[in-house]
């Protein structure tokens, strides 16, 4: 009845949110129970992040469509502990305007036999391919890419149980591949019997076509069924390739129904990957779908800052700044440049100062321009402006017209995220607009890339065109 309950739950919350907020949240979800006398409705987070973050934005949500299927006005909710904890602290208590988050009792560990993870001993040869510089330690987390750490993170701890299968989609030099790497890592780490398998789309395509040729398709379709952890990355590669899904599809559906973890990393959402059955759609899509995109500059910055850690050199705050502020478009270009400043400094004997990254980046990049900050910003309303098919004045003045307004709002939010102006800054720029207005702008933005695919993607290719023109790479 639960079950049955949540379903329709979750249909409520489709139909106001939009699919993206359901994959995303909800269906990590479960509903555990309902206290009738307490009117208490006790639910289940995988781990803490995705229990504050659903408080925070999504609360009122739950009670008013929970209260209408129990017929109860604004129940209140409590969060359970998670089963495998084995302390005894409870739920912090969290309180909003409208209801109070009570502390939840604990579930105790092992009570729940259909949660138990099944990783089990396993005899058999293990290409062990995961690379053990990837590791958890050594991601930097900002707010580009905080979900599907959380979720990677939360794999490690219960795998085949939370996030079966996950999928983390973005574009390339992102991070998707350390993170694939990072769980298979915490896994061998928590369990060094499990036979966990990295392979990218490509060399999975490779080794059925040999399989074929050979005539070893039972010998390749045995070494997946040995897996306990399935980790592939860029699973785009084996769309149009009707065999190899019909390969992959029986694989998925062997480990999956052995609840091992399934693992997948694609630069696009699962239901936008052409050539790819759909029935094969749907199961990458089945578990947790989350997504990593470009790194805001605070970011950019503390990778920098890490990665020079890690090789022994440590950079001042000035050359930080000045290498994230270069025109890259991913992560790997940021750790490239950052490569070749220091293999100069080492190679000629220099310390490494601000002219020296001027003097290395100059001959292998575009570098920012020199230009009044005005100009950059104006130059990013420009291309906001021709996208809604309005004017640059439009945007400027104080109209109300509602094309107009969610333009204004797409602009606010691209220069806070390309350029990291202050809010106050981005307010007197865009015609004198106070603090509160700009957070009202970037927020709305932000909740609607949450919950409209389409219009994520909207946003993001007027990223792109913006970066590619040298403009705002904050």
């Amino acid at each position: 009845m639960a079950c049955d309950m949540w379903q329709q739950f979750l249909h409520l919350i489709h139909e106001e949110c939009g699919s993206r907020v359901v994959e995303t949240w909800f269906k990590a979800i479960t509903l555990h129970s309902w206290d009738a006398a307490a009117k208490t409705i006790f639910l289940e987070a995988p781990n803490a992040f995705v229990r504050d973050w659903v408080i925070k934005h999504y609360l009122p949500l739950i009670q008013v469509h929970m209260g209408r299927l129990l017929h109860v006005e604004m129940p209140r909710i409590s969060f359970l502990e998670l089963a495998q904890s084995t302390t005894n602290m409870p739920v912090a208590q969290l309180t909003d305007m409208t209801t109070k988050i009570v502390p939840a009792r604990v579930v105790p560990a092992g009570t729940r036999s259909d949660k138990t993870p099944v990783i089990r001993r396993s005899t058999v040869d293990r290409s062990y391919q995961v690379n053990s510089q990837y590791v958890f330690e050594t991601f930097v987390v900002g707010p580009s890419n905080s979900l599907a750490y959380a979720a990677a993170h939360a794999v490690t701890e219960r795998p085949g149980i939370l996030y079966n299968p996950l999928f983390i989609y973005g574009d390339s030099g992102l991070g998707k591949t350390h993170l694939l790497h990072a769980i298979g890592n915490g896994i061998k780490a928590n369990n060094k019997d499990a036979v966990v398998l990295y392979q990218t789309a490509d060399r999975f395509v490779t080794e059925f076509i040999n399989a074929i040729r050979f005539n070893k398709v039972h010998k390749f379709k045995e070494k997946y069924q040995r897996i306990d952890i399935l980790l592939i990355d860029d699973i785009q590669f084996i769309s149009n390739k009707e065999q190899t899904q019909e390969a992959f599809f029986h694989i998925f559906n062997s480990l999956y129904e052995a609840h091992k973890q399934l693992v997948f990393s694609s630069d696009t959402f699962p239901q936008d990957m052409r050539g790819v059955a759909e029935r094969l759609q749907s199961r990458l899509a089945s578990g947790l779908v989350t997504d990593i995109h470009l790194p805001s500059f605070e970011t950019k910055i503390a990778i920098i800052k890490k990665k020079a850690v890690a090789h022994g050199q440590e950079f001042s705050d000035d050359v930080a700044h000045y290498i994230a502020l270069q025109v890259v478009s991913n992560v790997r270009e940021l750790e490239g440049m950052l490569v070749r400043v220091m293999a100069f400094a080492s190679l000629t004997q220099q310390k490494i100062s601000l002219e020296l990254a001027q003097k290395v980046l100059h001959r292998v990049t575009s570098v920012v321009k020199p230009t009044r900050v005005h100009n950059e910003l104006d130059s990013v309303v420009r291309v906001v402006a021709a996208h809604y098919l309005c004017t640059p004045d439009d945007l400027y003045a104080k109209s109300r017209n509602q094309g107009y307004v969610q333009a204004r709002h797409v602009a606010m939010f691209l220069i806070k995220h390309l350029t990291g102006k202050s809010l106050r800054a981005i307010g007197d720029f865009l015609g004198g607009r106070d603090h509160s207005t700009v957070v009202h702008g970037v927020e709305k933005v932000a909740h609607e890339m949450a919950a409209h695919h389409s219009f994520r993607m909207r946003i993001e290719q007027l990223e792109r065109e913006i970066r590619s023109s040298g403009i705002g790479t904050g």
